[in-house]
């Protein structure tokens, strides 16, 4: 019994180091995920099911308040989308000008969360999309609050996120304020996050919001990341200590979004913006229009003199088109009277029609 255990335990090693160091295991792994997709549904079941009957048995009162309060929040949600919409066309506008091409929206997908790493040491979860999906290495992900982490292990219906606080996780942010461009960190804590290497006479202070600055090629910029919760000044010190607490729920949040990039080239997102420009002109009909050019009748003889009567004067005739036939033209009668043949070749021809 104990050598059979120790094999086990050998064993149950060497498969933990292969599967660390090595990417030999990966297609176990992929298969496998197959089985414990079901187990993750059937744990996560009894909280279906609880959730299902809790809504069903709501009181009419507290509905009739959330949808009270839903209708506000829609009229104001309404009112802000409205600004949105301007800023964002002047946005479109002003890069047209600058001849960038850069998105202002990203395609999404919505994904649920269905399962978190077990181990205690890492911030990992597991979201119901994956290759199967259209879902790739490093996708970015987020909730309605900001960005959580990034796809790091893809499986054929699930996929593994790592969270932003992760301790070997790390995202360049900038200050919203001022543009200030810094490195957040993970810590570990899901309530914490880190800024390596700020100056201790740099710009930033409590309350600033983070922001992605899309730096490192892999979150799109302008997401929020974190708000500054404290910033320490030691004199003795070059670096400042800022923590920040991210702006997304991540031990809370259930349904995320996988923000897909956009890869084309920038010739080919100026084109498509060109082209776009063009049909919405076309549509509105704010493209100019070139007049028409009417051609001029032809005219026909000189005009008439001033001293010849009017009945000798020529009369001026507007050209007739021209008509295709296939008979050849006759020739024009000559308008000068044909000269009189001497009297000697008269009498001649009389004598020989005689």
């Amino acid at each position: 019994m104990g050598v059979r255990l120790l094999v086990l335990v050998v064993l149950s090693v060497a498969l933990m180091v292969v599967d660390a160091r090595f990417a030999l295991l990966k297609p176990v792994r992929s298969q496998m995920s197959l089985v414990l997709m079901q187990t993750y549904w059937i744990t996560d079941l009894p909280q279906r099911l609880y959730q299902g009957v809790a809504s069903q048995f709501g009181s009419r009162t507290e509905l009739a308040a959330e949808n009270e309060k839903l209708k506000t929040e829609n009229l104001l949600l309404q009112g802000r989308m409205q600004k949105l919409a301007a800023l964002t066309e002047q946005n479109v506008r002003l890069r047209e000008l600058l001849n960038s091409s850069a998105l202002v929206n990203e395609k999404v997908e919505v994904a649920e969360l269905i399962g978190m790493d077990p181990n205690p040491f890492t911030h990992r979860i597991i979201i119901n999309k994956g290759e199967r999906d259209g879902v790739v290495l490093g996708q970015p992900v987020l909730d309605a609050r900001g960005l959580m982490g990034q796809v790091v292990e893809l499986m054929p219906y699930t996929s593994r996120v790592l969270l932003l606080t992760d301790t070997t996780h790390s995202i360049p942010v900038q200050v919203n304020r001022n543009g200030l461009r810094a490195i957040a960190s993970g810590t570990g804590n899901p309530e914490r996050l880190e800024l390596r290497h700020v100056a201790d006479t740099a710009d930033i202070k409590e309350g600033d919001l983070l922001v992605s600055s899309g730096l490192g090629q892999r979150f799109p910029a302008g997401y929020p990341v974190a708000t500054v919760k404290e910033v320490i000044h030691d004199s003795g010190q070059p670096f400042a200590i800022v923590r920040a607490v991210p702006t997304a729920a991540l031990n809370r949040s259930r349904y995320l979004l996988l923000v897909f990039s956009d890869n084309r080239t920038p010739e080919e997102r100026a084109n498509d913006a060109a082209q776009a420009q063009e049909a919405e002109d076309k549509q509105n009909g704010t493209l100019p229009v070139t007049p028409a050019i009417v051609p001029k009748p032809a005219f026909v003889g000189p005009p008439a003199p001033a001293n010849l009567p009017a009945a000798t004067a020529p009369v001026a005739t507007p050209a007739k088109p021209a008509t295709h036939s296939a008979r050849p033209a006759k020739p024009a009668a000559s308008t000068t009277p044909a000269a009189k043949p001497p009297a000697g070749a008269a009498s001649t021809t009389r004598q020989r029609e005689e």
